[in-house]
């Protein structure tokens, strides 16, 4: 059943009135938020944690971390709800699964607008996050029952087979930036696969993660079969890294966490899967449909206000288009609304924190200290500066920026645009892959064998030809380089929630005794 409206969180009330009227259905009002263990609220044992409204600079919720001690409970619980999950029949499981799907849409406008509020993203954006993760939760339903192995022709009498065996407990932590939508991406194909997950979300945004949680125990995931964690990554995320029930990891963030995520596991011999940060390129030839093109420019990279992994932060134009093509992406950033995320016209909200907030500030004044202009933005909107009006960043398009700039080489995770020159296709393709990074790429054009020519040669693992940003459950996506390795999405995931087991079968009724001294 559909949600009764109204609700709560888009008619003047601030998120600290709002967000407590969200999550009544699975926390009353005066529990304390803790983390999901087993189907219950168990609160944190170490230091306290304010989540902050981004739109006004202001806490409005305070939780515990959990701590080492939650976060080995939180694994011994997935071992037993493991064995619950894996004694299911994978079409059981992919029923469940389908029906996680109906709840997510029966919430959808309660999730969307409790992810507004907690994460400051605009409402327009978040509703189209929930969808997905319902779909997410669809697709892998119907993979559940279809994941299977090989028969192997082997020389000899052997029949030999292999198994797609699921890891078992499994920790994923996620980012804030998108935060159920970061979360459905993991929980799906790792339950479809007979995994047990340990979610850590993000300590700055968890409540969705925690809703989504619970939706899944309601649709009938066993309870010790999902786990949402919460807290700082070097305390509790850290502590169930290591835990000896834990066989996998899989990250979403920066490429700096993702490395000391690497080495912790790799001291436990466990894998990981990292989808990390991007710098990614954005190039348009002079035949391009500038008009899309431009706008195509503004979505890469100003909507989510920029904090997007993909995001298309450098934009690398053919010099004949060069002036005209910046122009159109400046005056179409000029126009774009920022403001309120609760506001239905809002395209681009705040900036996760104030500490993110001059960052990107911090670099957008280096880069015109190296010699950029900034052909619109360039700090706060007027009557949105920080710390009076919450941290909102004006779309920001700087020109005349070298490839050995800072801003041109370093992920900004804010709304600001590099614009880089080029002559040639060959230059093209060389500016695009200086970078350490390879997360995605897009190329512009009219010309089909062009298009399919800088599309092998640009080193991403997503590209984009004549659009940008579109991603689905469906397809792999994750990063070459510094960006990343393993996907977890697509058919490719179930490789990665995955491992093999080859079974040999003697089938032969006098098989060969190569070695030993059989009884007469």
């Amino acid at each position: 059943m559909a949600e009764a409206d109204p609700l709560p969180g888009l008619d003047g009330a601030r998120s600290e009135e709002a967000v407590p009227t969200l999550l009544a259905p699975w926390i009353p009002p005066g529990q304390t938020v803790g983390s999901l263990i087993g189907g219950t609220l168990v609160p944190g044992r170490g230091d306290e944690i304010e989540l902050v409204d981004r739109s006004t600079g202001k806490p409005f919720l305070r939780y515990r971390d959990a701590g080492p001690e939650v976060a080995a409970d939180a694994m011994t619980a997935a071992e037993t709800g493991f064995r619950e999950w894996t004694a299911l029949s994978p079409s059981e499981r992919g029923r469940r699964l389908w029906a996680v799907g109906a709840k997510v849409r029966a919430h959808a406008e309660r999730l969307a607008r409790l992810e507004t509020l907690s994460a400051g993203k605009p409402i327009r954006d978040t509703r189209v996050e929930v969808a997905k993760v319902a779909e997410m939760m669809e697709y892998w339903a119907g993979w559940a029952d279809k994941i299977h192995g090989d028969v192997i022709p082997v020389p000899t009498t052997h029949l030999n087979y292999t198994r797609r065996e699921p890891y078992g407990p499994v920790v994923q932590i996620t980012p804030w930036n998108v935060p159920i939508f970061t979360g459905g991406w993991q929980l799906a194909p790792a339950l479809a696969t007979g995994n047990a997950p340990v979610l850590k979300p993000s300590e700055l945004t968890p409540l969705t993660s925690l809703v989504l949680g619970f939706l899944l125990v309601e649709a009938g995931i066993p309870a010790n079969a999902v786990t949402i964690l919460l807290g700082y990554g070097h305390t509790t995320g850290a502590a169930a890294i290591s835990h000896k029930a834990n066989r996998l990891v899989v990250f979403v963030g920066s490429p700096a966490t993702g490395a000391r995520i690497a080495e912790q596991a790799a001291r436990n011999v466990i894998p990981c899967v990292l989808e990390l940060g991007g710098k990614s390129a954005n190039i348009v030839f002079e035949d391009a449909d500038l008009r899309l093109a431009s706008l195509g420019s503004q979505a890469a990279i100003f909507s989510a206000a920029g904090q997007s992994c993909v995001a298309g932060s450098r934009l690398l134009v053919h010099r004949p288009v060069y002036e005209r093509m910046t122009a159109l992406v400046a005056e179409g950033a000029g126009r774009i609304p920022v403001g309120d995320p609760r506001s239905e016209a809002t395209q681009i909200g705040p900036i996760a924190t104030a500490r993110q907030f001059a960052q990107v500030d911090g670099m957008v004044q280096a880069g015109l200290s190296a010699g950029a202009t900034a052909l619109t933005g360039g700090g706060a909107p007027e009557g949105l500066s920080a710390p009076d009006g919450g941290f909102f960043f004006a779309p920001t398009v700087l020109s005349g920026v070298s490839p050995t700039m800072e801003i041109a080489q370093e992920e900004v995770f804010g709304p600001v645009l590099a614009a880089l020159v080029f002559d040639d296709e060959d230059e093209a393709i060389a500016l695009a892959n200086d970078s350490r990074f390879g997360l995605a790429g897009a190329v512009w054009t009219r010309d089909p064998a062009r298009a399919h020519r800088v599309a092998a040669q640009v080193e991403a693992g997503t590209f984009w030809i004549n659009g940008y940003k579109t991603i689905s459950t469906m397809s792999p996506f994750g990063g070459f380089k510094a960006s990343g390795y393993g996907r977890s999405s697509g058919k490719e995931a179930i490789e990665a929630y995955t491992r093999t087991k080859s079974v040999w079968v003697e089938t032969a009724a006098n098989p060969a005794t190569p070695f030993g001294y059989a009884p007469d």
